[in-house]
């Protein structure tokens, strides 16, 4: 489904150019927007250059690339804060994970952009409203939310969007009809919780898979075979919430609500796993055995390369799918 830009929004900034600052890069340049890219680091340049031209043939491949003549070339690259705030319409920041070090990058970056602009950060693990927290009231810390994606950014759809203590409703508006027309599936998470949605689900896991491992259960190779290409697979389909309707049924979710629901419960492991240096090298040494001789360059190649597969199946599907509820 083609999606116009949100019209006030033209320039984006983005703050901090690793990964996920470069992958943002390469999104918004392909939506035809005008970037500005900030580090500290002047080596980020290379590195944030070099993904934005890998990233734009896979992102024509999807759709999602607007401009004919987008080029990594076009984005002007700075170390001077000021300067790459100097035209903002939207600002993505992409910084460490430290609060003091991100508090007083946002009252600086709130200090230098127009009163209304959005300023979203990419955090997976501090809170808007702790960020803000660190904010004078004439800065404007209304405008701060969460838009954090998953990683890659380009090619993963979905973006979480969480509002602090401060955040207007308007700011939350504004914030997902963006991110809409860049072509992503923004969620709204209502409430603060560290970690947002996806990552804690994901957190979750991991709790069961450390504890699997720390019993002799079974070997990461196992659980990732295990995932890949049994629930995985379901999960690109519809949620687990729809897919657990399914399971009950005819009856759907009461049916599991009332009979399968409370079975379930007594699956989950009974104590956290104990996560000292022996889990954390019998884990690291198990995962090092599954990815065998295979680079982590690519890995990721691989990773990014069925993504776009399975995307564009998505895709197919998503409008397969409305024809049949229209006719």
């Amino acid at each position: 489904m083609p999606h116009s830009t949100t019209p006030s929004i033209q320039h984006v900034s983005i703050v901090g150019c690793g990964s996920i600052g470069a992958s943002w890069a390469a999104l918004f340049l392909a939506q035809g927007l005008t970037v500005t890219a900030f580090d500290i680091n002047a080596a980020a340049e290379a590195s944030l250059r070099k993904l934005v031209t890998n990233a734009l043939p896979v992102l024509k491949s999807l759709g999602l690339q607007k401009s004919p003549f987008a080029s990594a070339d076009s984005i002007i690259f700075t170390t001077n804060l000021a300067e790459a705030l100097q035209h903002a319409d939207f600002v993505q920041e992409n910084g460490p994970e430290r609060l003091e070090l991100k508090q007083n990058m946002f009252s600086e970056i709130a200090s230098l952009v127009r009163p209304n602009v959005i300023i979203a950060t990419s955090s997976s693990g501090l809170t808007c409203s702790s960020i803000q927290a660190g904010m004078s009231a004439a800065t404007n810390p209304s405008r701060v939310v969460v838009g954090h994606p998953f990683n890659p950014p380009h090619l993963i759809p979905l973006v979480e969007v969480v509002g602090g203590e401060q955040t207007s409703p308007s700011a939350i508006e504004q914030t997902m009809a963006f991110y809409n027309a860049m072509g992503k599936k923004p969620v709204h998470v209502k409430k603060e919780v560290v970690g947002h949605i996806a990552n804690r689900l994901q957190a979750a896991l991991m709790r069961e898979m450390l504890s699997m491992l720390q019993n002799d259960t079974c070997s990461v190779s196992d659980i990732d075979d295990a995932m890949a290409y049994g629930p995985g697979l379901r999960w690109g389909i519809m949620g687990p919430n729809t897919l657990f309707h399914l399971a009950g049924g005819e009856q759907g979710a009461q049916h599991m609500a009332d009979h399968l629901l409370e079975p379930v419960t007594t699956w989950w492991a009974k104590e956290d796993p104990v996560l000292d240096d022996k889990l954390k090298k019998k884990w690291v040494d198990s995962t090092m055995e599954a990815v065998g001789e295979r680079k982590f360059d690519d890995l990721v190649t691989q990773r990014d390369e069925e993504l776009v597969r399975l995307l564009n199946l998505r895709k197919e599907w998503d409008g397969y799918a409305e024809g049949r509820v229209e006719a």
